[in-house]
């Protein structure tokens, strides 16, 4: 800002000169008559430097002056012009002022050559240009910058989640003088570079967990050392999940790091969906690599601390794995420090368990003495300060005695606190409540709670509270009462996301100011704000746990059954829905079919679709499966989705929230009572027409009407539930299928020939290896891009996911083998030894061994820790098939030499040697029961070898290229890429040793593809158009799902409803 105030002065300067020249100029102009051109190129050029230098001063007088990139560069401009404007004023002050005494400014003679002039025009001309070129970089550089706001701006990020937001602005920091080893010990550790990475401080419930993350954080932000804090929060919307955890973190490392911002910028520009994706993707992209990216100063030894409070109440417990897991892998970023609280809840306990480097404090087991002298100290601020509050307000005689309430009562509540910190806040609130009653009367309301004996310390936090409602009424009185509670506060607790009072009033369908009346008396407990449009919130979680404890509902005369209330808001929300106002067609009212949503501003939207309306359309099928319902045909749901399922999308798609409605339609089927009913065939449809529509109805949600309809296929329920809205202008809809293809998903991010595609075994996962050198997982229900592994140097032959789906191995032409966290997209191991080529790698059933075959003519056995176990050797060839047996004690391989060997794995002893192929073998694979091993060869043929004797029981022709080989549980069944191909049963196997051969077709059953066609039972079922043609393919292990990978790059998962009657 001074160096922008120190430019406007210079300018300013440069202007009176530029007017005092301008002044001589005109002086000379009307009395010297034989210069008056050089005079008028001099003032013109005056003119220009002029109108250029006001420009620099509107903008140092206007709001950006303060944002001027260079201000250095313009001040050399202006004072190199100020420097020639006062040669130029120097030289035109007259040399005759004796003359002018007696002759007046007839005697004025021009100073100047026409020579001078042209030299002066060109250096002030030369000077107006430095200038203008200064402030139109200058410009630039702004404009860049606002062009990088508007893309930083396009990362979601969770409102309110940071200490500092206006929801956290009231909530309680450390009182001084407590907590005073804790706070020293957490700031000890931040400051020591050779500490552990992580701190995690956890405690019980209402332990004080999150005042000492505020009082940390804040401490962290005054000395410059907050990198980025967020406070999870059950029941706060986008705060109580990890979907925009890191996309919050990195927003605020931008404020804090500055430099990070073009590297985020360009992350951003690249995928603009990346707040979406895994949070493994998330936090590479947005947070360390970035994060690498930026210049540190190696003397500045000053951590970078994230804050992260009640990690405990992000609502997924995978994810909250994954953050550990994630926070304690970061190896470069040494300043990085991560302060985590939680209770110590089994899963995260794991998590921690699961790890190296971390940092624990259990706040529970601080010693009691320490714990007691800091509620102490807290109570007797407290309490003095409500004291003085109070006398400050009424008459001398009213007052409280100066030693109120005193040492003993102080004592007394201690007591009763230890060790929760929400105890003493709770009372003291409660205390203050002068709407509840005077000071004195309020204590004494609580200490009657000592002596009772407590089930919990929370009855004796909450019941005072409460118990103050009910006094004064009749039995029938305070029965209506309850009931109004466990209406009002009941629905406040079990939220999604807060609600204000106003809106809170209108999705219960209750008379406006009913929530405001029903919550005066409870302030203590709810932060309820002066305005009814701000939600109201919990003021700690463990008062919605003291509500809905089923233990209590005998005892708590206010309990709430948590199932009966999810369940009346579902209710409520749906009919708020249902009623024609609330969701149409154009909602918005944009009536052009074809205007992104991005153009739609934000009140805008909230005009049209209130918050009670964004509420109901994002929860009412969580509040329906938190109660336990299950839907049929023609009830209210059913009702609702017939009416207003587009109208329901299209608002979705307004409020951002349009892709979450493949997992609420998918939480839909999984209610449905009866699953061959209608309800359940319109949810199918649902599903297949959001999936396949949601990227254009996402941008421009009026599409669902247009484009999407007419492009269903003819049957499709939905679009013919729906074909009135389809517009008019549309004369002649294009001539689709009769009903929806069977490519469930297109899976498109490679920028390279797909190499290779594997299922996970639990066939929810889906890899894809590309040309491009990376490997994709993928989300086979939904789609969606979980991870991309890209630390390949080389091409991906290979991969191959662990059977507890956790681990994928990928093999490279460089001769390297790499093992990932499928889960975090961790890279966990490099695998080197191999000479020549891999050529295959296994995982053993247990998913504790991988087993790799190389040109080498060798076989390596790693453990899951990447050390190897055995080297086998034996092979004439090079090796190119390995398969474990379902115990993970034996291994077969095959090689060039057309033989079979099987290994037992510990010992690494060979046990059977299996040498009548004609032909070079293609797969292999052994029974579940370990009798049997079939080998498939390229001359289409399949044999069945008895594993203890190592004779070939037969010999099966096949009709068709198999691809891919195993057994069915029952051993009776081989399932290959063309089909299933069922054996012969009467031969009850092992088969005779006589070579029978089976007619393919007729023993071919289930899914598979050959050529340009997808098989069912060994018929032609779906035929391939050219580019759904698979270079790879692979079927899933429940053998419905088939997935294709594409010259393209793009993958293909096709479904088949293996329960119906196909052909």
């Amino acid at each position: 800002m001074a160096e922008a105030l120190g430019l406007a002065a210079s300018v300013i300067a440069v202007l009176e000169l530029s007017a005092k020249v301008a002044l001589r100029c005109s002086e000379y102009y009307t009395n010297v008559k034989n210069a008056r051109d050089d005079i008028e190129r001099l003032q013109s050029e005056a003119k220009r430097l002029e109108a250029t230098l006001e420009r620099i001063r509107s903008l140092c007088d206007g709001p950006n002056g303060v944002r001027l990139q260079d201000p250095q560069s313009l001040c050399e401009g202006v004072k190199d012009c100020q420097k020639q404007l006062a040669k130029l004023k120097k030289k035109l002050h007259p040399r005759t002022e004796k003359l002018m005494s007696c002759y007046g400014k007839r005697a004025l003679k021009w100073p100047l050559k026409s020579k001078e002039v042209d030299r002066i025009i060109e250096t002030l001309g030369e000077c107006r240009n430095n200038i203008s070129f200064s402030l139109q970089v200058d410009q630039e550089v702004q404009i860049l910058n606002i062009h990088q706001k508007i893309v930083l701006d396009k990362l979601r990020s969770a409102d309110n989640a940071a200490f500092d937001s206006h929801d956290e602005e009231h909530n309680a920091r450390c009182y001084e003088g407590t907590r005073v080893e804790l706070l020293r010990q957490i700031y000890s550790w931040a400051s020591d570079q050779g500490s552990e990475r992580i701190f995690w401080l956890n405690g019980m419930a209402g332990t004080g967990k999150s005042t000492i993350s505020r009082t940390v954080a804040q401490n962290f932000a005054d000395k410059g050392e907050l990198g980025a804090s967020f406070f999870f929060k059950r029941g706060e919307g986008d705060r109580g999940h990890a979907g925009m955890f890191f996309a919050t973190i990195a927003t605020q490392l931008v404020q804090k790091l500055p430099s990070l911002a073009p590297h985020l910028q360009e992350t951003i520009e690249a995928d603009p969906g990346i707040s979406r994706k895994a949070l493994k993707q998330q936090f590479d992209a947005l947070v360390l690599q970035p994060l690498g990216k930026i210049q540190t100063d190696p003397q500045k030894s000053s951590s970078i601390v994230i804050v992260v409070d009640a990690l405990d109440e992000c609502d997924q417990e995978k994810d909250v794995k994954t953050i550990i897991r994630l926070f304690s892998e970061v190896k470069h970023a040494a300043q990085l420090r991560f302060f985590l609280t939680s209770r110590p809840e089994l899963p995260i306990r794991l998590g921690f368990r699961d790890i190296r480097g971390h940092y624990e404090l259990v706040l529970h087991e601080i010693p009691k003495p320490i714990v007691k002298e800091d509620i102490s100290l807290f109570l007797e601020h407290e309490l003095a300060t409500i004291r003085e509050d109070y006398n400050k307000s009424v008459t001398q005689t009213r007052q409280l005695p100066t030693n109120w309430p005193g040492h003993t009562t102080v004592q007394s509540l201690v007591e009763m606190a230890i060790p929760l910190f929400i105890f003493a806040t709770t009372i003291c609130r409660f205390i203050n409540d002068r709407k509840c009653g005077q000071p004195k009367d309020q204590l004494d309301k609580v200490l009657k709670y000592q002596s009772r004996s407590q089930a919990s310390k929370l009855d004796a936090t909450y019941l005072p509270v409460l118990d103050q409602l009910r006094v004064g009424l009749t039995k029938s009185e305070e029965i209506s009462l309850v009931e109004d509670f466990q209406q009002v506060v009941g629905s406040i607790v079990i939220l999604a996301s807060p609600l204000s009072a106003t809106s809170l009033d209108r999705l219960l369908g209750i008379p406006k100011g009913t929530v405001d009346s029903r919550t005066d008396l409870l302030h203590s407990v709810l932060n309820i704000p002066p305005c009814p449009n701000h939600p109201i919130r919990l003021l700690h979680l463990s008062f919605r746990d003291f509500l809905v404890d089923t233990e209590k509902h005998k005892t708590n005369p206010f309990w709430v059954d948590e199932k009966d209330a999810h369940n009346k808001l579902a209710t409520r929300c749906l009919e708020l829905l249902s009623t024609g106002k609330h969701l149409k067609k154009d909602i918005c009212n944009l009536r052009t079919p074809e205007r992104p949503r991005a153009d739609v501003d934000k009140p805008t939207i909230n005009s049209h679709l209130p918050s009670e309306i964004q509420y109901a359309c994002q929860y009412w099928v969580y509040h329906l499966k938190e109660s336990g319902s299950i839907i049929c045909d023609d009830d209210q749901v059913h009702k609702f989705l017939k009416c207003h399922f587009l109208h329901w999308l299209e608002s979705l798609s307004f409020i951002g929230r349009l892709r979450e409605s493949i997992g609420i339609v998918d939480n839909l089927m999984a209610i449905i009572k009866t699953k061959s009913s209608e309800i359940s065939r319109f949810l199918y449809d649902a599903k297949r027409f959001i999936l396949s529509y949601v990227s254009i109805a996402e941008s421009s949600p009026l599409q669902l009407y247009s484009s999407a309809l007419i492009f269903a296929p003819k049957e499709s329920i939905i679009r013919n539930t729906f074909q009135n809205y389809i517009p008019d202008w549309i004369l002649q809809q294009p001539n689709t299928d009769p009903e929806w293809n069977a490519v469930l998903q297109t899976l498109e991010g490679h920028s390279g020939l797909i190499k290779s595609v594997a299922f996970s075994h639990d066939s929810k996962l889906l890899a894809s290896a590309s040309l491009d050198n990376t490997i994709k997982i993928w989300d086979v229900a939904t789609g969606i891009l979980q991870q991309t592994f890209e630390r390949h140097n080389n091409l991906i032959k290979l991969i191959a996911f662990s059977h507890d789906s956790k681990l994928l191995a990928s093999a490279s032409y460089d001769k390297t083998i790499k093992i990932w966290d499928t889960a975090t997209g961790i890279l966990q191991q490099t695998l080197e030894g191999h000479s020549g080529l891999i050529n295959s790698i296994a995982f053993s059933h247990d998913s504790k061994l991988l087993a790799s075959a190389s040109n080498d003519k060798t076989i390596k056995v790693w453990d899951a820790a990447g050390i190897l176990q055995q080297t086998l050797e034996g092979h004439s060839g090079s090796i190119n098939l390995i398969a474990f047996s379902h115990d993970s004690k034996l291994l077969a391989s095959t090689s060039d030499d057309n033989i079979i060997k099987i290994w037992d794995v510990a010992a690494g002893i060979l046990q059977q040697t299996f040498e009548r192929h004609n032909n070079l073998i293609k797969l292999i694979a052994f029974s579940h029961d370990l009798k049997l091993l079939t080998s498939a060869l390229y001359d289409n043929t399949i044999k069945i070898w008895d594993v203890a004797t190592g004779i070939l029981q037969q010999t099966l022709p096949v009709d068709g290229d198999i691809g891919s080989l195993s057994f069915d549980v029952t051993n009776s069944i081989l399932i290959t890429n063309i089909g299933h191909l069922k054996l012969d049963e009467t031969t009850n196997l092992p088969l005779p040793t006589s070579s029978r051969g089976l007619s393919s077709k007729s023993h071919l059953e289930g899914l598979g593809v050959r050529g340009s066609w997808v098989l069912w039972n060994g018929q032609n079922l779906l035929w391939l158009p050219p580019d759904f043609r698979a270079i790879t393919a692979v079927i899933s292990y429940t053998g419905s799902t088939l997935a294709i990978g594409c010259e393209s790059g793009k993958v293909f998962i096709i479904g088949i409803n293996i329960s119906s009657n196909i052909l």
